[in-house]
């Protein structure tokens, strides 16, 4: 057990001030039995190693002779996770700085008390930049809406995997498609129909271009350069693929997964070929969906979010693992120095809080 002495003391020659005491120290929870490093254990356990709380209560209760109610911890975590939406929110006007953005969404299951029995189907929208700052945006439906709000006033290139919705979030944004979600219907039409040829041949295409990407990665090209070697050697196999795609189309029934797949990659065709005139931008949107897996995973393991107040909450502790994830951050480390100061800390200078200006502070010399 630990114990905080706070000395009290006065003065003799001014008796009538009375004494002082030395201030508390700071807590994420004020007043709290539970330890700042034991509320950010938690946190680190449910939302980078995916174990539920009542898993952590369980372990707590069997191995230490801990008991703790279930409404303890995820009452502290939400504490944390509220004093993190400001950060997250400075964490979004670094993101859309960037100019290249990705973006997908997945669903989050959110109790609402409207039913007994069933949840609301939430989603949790993701923006980021290739091995960069994610930011998660918490919204209780899919609509154009929530991501259109978060995206006000960008500029600049939004990649997705087609969504209807991405050609309206933004005025002046170019939108590229993502090649692994057009690849993915071939792969799906060739496990129904493992003796067709086309859905192979198909894929064979896709993975030159993969080739090329690849080949990029390795001599670790710069946008220009990467640019080149796309028109040199990507843009032939391109035009190829179309004319084999719309060739394929003519010839086949509506309706079948081949033909899906055909329609898709067609359609979003000229969404494709972006990443033929802009050497920064991805070939496909993986990074982001990456960053979309530890939601998915945890997904099995959590309860639903408990209430839509505590979604943003949610969104911004897992903005802010994710993060720290890419930039090769200590989650811990980096909670420590920042959740117990949090509540004190004034709003206009949360921008140097952010994960990648903590990294940046500490890698300047001392």
């Amino acid at each position: 057990m630990r114990v905080i002495l706070r000395e009290k003391r006065g003065s003799p020659c001014l008796e009538e001030a009375g004494g002082v005491t030395a201030p508390a120290p700071a807590q994420i929870v004020p007043k709290s039995k539970l330890s700042d490093e034991f509320i950010i254990e938690v946190l680190a356990r449910k939302y980078q190693e995916h174990r539920p709380v009542y898993r952590q209560c369980a372990t707590l209760a069997d191995e230490h002779g801990i008991e703790l109610s279930r409404k303890t911890l995820p009452a502290a975590i939400l504490a944390a996770g509220s004093l993190l939406v400001p950060v997250s929110r400075a964490m979004r006007e670094e993101l859309l700085a960037a100019a290249y953005v990705q973006a997908d969404e997945t669903t989050m299951p959110c109790q609402t008390g409207e039913r007994t029995g069933h949840n609301h189907r939430a989603f949790m929208w993701q923006f980021s930049n290739p091995g960069g700052i994610v930011v998660f945006d918490f919204q209780m439906g899919r609509s154009r809406a929530g991501p259109r709000r978060f995206l006000e006033g960008v500029r600049g290139l939004l990649q997705g995997d087609g969504y209807d919705a991405d050609d309206k979030l933004g005025e002046g944004s170019v939108y590229a498609g993502c090649m692994a979600h057009v690849r993915r219907g071939f792969v799906e039409a060739g496990k129904l129909a493992p003796l067709d040829p086309v859905p192979p041949e198909i894929l064979a295409r896709f993975a030159e271009v993969y080739a090329v990407e690849k080949a990029a990665r390795e001599q670790d090209l710069g946008a220009a350069r990467r640019l080149a070697l796309r028109r040199a050697q990507s843009l032939p196999v391109m035009t190829a693929l179309k004319a084999r795609l719309v060739a394929v189309r003519q010839h086949i029934l509506p309706g079948g997964k081949l033909a899906q797949a055909c329609d898709y990659a067609l359609g979003q065709w000229n969404r494709l070929e972006e990443y033929l005139r802009d050497g920064r931008l991805e070939i496909d949107n993986n990074w982001c969906e990456g960053a979309m897996r530890p939601l998915a995973w945890g997904r099995k393991n959590w309860l639903p979010i408990g209430s839509p107040e505590a979604g943003p909450k949610v969104a911004a502790i897992a903005s802010v693992v994710e993060t720290c994830r890419r930039l090769d951050i200590h989650l811990r480390a980096y909670l420590r120095s920042l959740l117990p100061h949090l509540g004190d800390w004034p709003i206009n200078r949360v921008r140097a809080l952010t994960p990648t200006a903590w990294k940046a502070a500490q890698a300047k010399p001392a």
